[in-house]
């Protein structure tokens, strides 16, 4: 519907507006989802100290992370259809308690079963902050504001996973691994306190729960059955797929069936349930449908090149972890510094130039670290960096703002569950292919090179002599020196193997970078300061 063609349901929802500053509300809702969003990554670098302060495994003590992961998916979409049901304001602050509670318990947790536990909780009320914060403001903010919003939303959730893993492994070595959890409990609490204060439901919401009680709708159980099961499957899948090798783990294969036929019956059932607990006729909306695409693809490079990059640096280079922080850091800090000037921008200019701009810039970012090599310095990595974390602030919030500028403000809530859903699933897809196409591709190269290590190569045979006298020289013994030459020529073979799998990794991501190009103008165009009211 066009801004010319505007008709209003109700004066009343036209002119709402919060009784506090907008921007104070946006503060308050932002501080609980960036713990949420921290806590996605922040234990990452803290699993041995787990593992080993608990007497577990190292291949167990990585449930601590799949667990939060897992129970988070679930959650996600389902979030618009509980802010319906019993109030967006009293969920928003039923999750920021549970999420607190359960991250002290968290830290509490004397063995490997009960944090597990507890961490299933701590993703359950996580789950919902996102998709909350967002739809509160789609509604707290008008359409030509709320790409400065946005920018603020984006802000956290993208400096959590950028931050996660240096402030984990610096909180693990300075104190313990269990201030990870216990660094919640304050935020959280005066998360509580300030939205007690300035968050209220507005009119149309408060009508939909009206009317949800006095129809006394019940509760879709088979639908919610369906979609815990699907993406609580494929959560696992993607988590632990790469580690049992795919389908040749009769695990991982029971549950991709699992959780194939799981979502495929969800998506049948929902799409013609009267009361769906995820409302999927939201992607007949060709912007919401194009949004959901592209924030499932900024999901998929933003995560995947933030696991990629610094495992490039340590396993290639042989920076530390912190030093591997540090190249990523400058990144973190050009989408902060770039995320209000496009909340600005958005104002003035059409969301899709941006998104076809900010695309193109992760591309150049991403083919720039396709010519890195095993002697790249430090500044070319970190410059490549910022280039490619640049065009994702022009991707995340005009993707955002984007999406909802032709839905009713009623399904603000069921869009941000699965636009939020669509990011995390492609992060987790990101993760398991990157981490696939590494090891596949590196056997490839490593095939390819060996094949050139005959007997019969002689610059091969120059190499070995040169290092096997070097080694001589050095005060290795003759009879060693030889055996010690050819292991350090097949130690330099696997590094070049594994240096060449990267860049084709780098490659993917860039790839696909362009391929969202065409996406954008399946959106409908938004002018500047439009506002759209259905």
């Amino acid at each position: 519907m066009s801004a010319a063609a505007v008709t209003v349901p109700g004066e009343v929802e036209a002119i709402w507006q919060p009784k506090i500053n907008p921007w104070i509300i946006a503060l308050s809702v932002t501080l609980a989802t960036f713990m949420e969003v921290l806590d996605t990554s922040i234990a990452n670098v803290a699993l041995p100290h787990i593992a080993g302060g608990l007497s577990a495994g190292q291949d167990e003590s990585t449930w601590v992370l799949t667990s939060y992961l897992v129970s988070n998916a679930i959650v996600l979409p389902m979030s618009g259809w509980a802010s319906t049901m019993i109030g967006r304001k009293r969920y928003y602050m039923t999750c920021v308690a549970l999420f607190t509670i359960s991250s002290f318990l968290c830290g509490l947790a004397g063995s490997l079963g009960w944090l597990i536990f507890f961490r299933v909780m701590q993703g359950v009320g996580g789950g919902g902050l996102q998709p909350s914060e967002q739809a509160i403001l789609a509604d707290t903010f008008p359409p030509k504001k709320r790409g400065m919003a946005f920018a603020v939303y984006g802000m956290a959730v993208v400096l959590g996973p950028a931050i996660g893993p240096t402030l984990g492994g610096w909180i693990t070595d300075n104190y313990s691994w269990r201030w990870i959890f216990y660094i919640n409990v304050p935020v959280g609490i005066l998360s509580l306190l300030l939205t007690s204060r300035v968050i209220e439901d507005p009119p149309y919401l408060k009508e939909r729960q009206a009317s949800a009680k006095k129809a006394r709708l019940s509760v879709d159980y088979i639908g919610l059955g369906l979609i815990a099961v699907g993406l609580g499957a494929l959560q696992v899948v993607l988590d632990k797929g790469q580690r049992d090798d795919w389908f040749d783990s009769r695990f991982i294969l029971g549950l991709s069936v699992l959780a194939g036929v799981s979502l495929v019956v969800a998506v049948f059932w929902e799409w013609f349930h009267k009361n769906p607990i995820v409302e999927l006729h939201l992607f007949k909306d060709r912007s919401f449908f194009a949004g959901t695409g592209m924030m499932f693809m900024v999901g998929f490079i933003l995560i995947g090149s933030t696991v990629l990059l610094p495992l490039y640096l340590q396993t290639i280079m042989g920076y530390t972890a912190e030093r591997a922080g540090m190249a990523l850091t400058p990144g973190g800090v050009a989408i902060i510094l770039c995320l209000p000037l496009v909340g600005f921008l958005l104002s003035k200019y059409d969301a899709r130039r941006m998104l076809v701009f900010g695309f193109g810039v992760v591309a150049t970012g991403l083919f720039m670290m396709t010519r890195f090599d095993t002697n790249v310095d430090f500044k070319t990595a970190t410059i490549a960096r910022i280039i490619q974390a640049t065009g994702l602030a022009f991707l995340f919030v005009p993707i955002n703002t984007a999406s909802y500028a032709y839905l009713p403000k009623d399904k603000n809530n069921a869009a941000s569950g699965l636009i939020n859903l669509a990011r995390n699933i492609g992060g987790s897809i990101g993760i398991s292919v990157v981490t696939t196409m590494l090891d596949r591709r590196s056997q490839f190269h490593q095939s390819r090179l060996a094949e050139s290590m005959t007997g019969g190569n002689l610059q091969l045979q120059q190499a070995h002599n040169s290092l096997t006298q070097q080694l001589i020289a050095h005060g290795v013994q003759a009879q060693f020196a030889s055996k010690q030459a050819y292991a350090m020529l097949v130690g330099g073979l696997q590094r070049q193997a594994a240096m060449l799998a990267y860049v084709d990794t780098f490659w993917l991501l860039g790839i696909c970078s362009l391929v969202m190009m065409p996406l954008v103008f399946v959106m409908k165009r938004s002018k500047s300061g439009e506002i759209h009211v259905h």
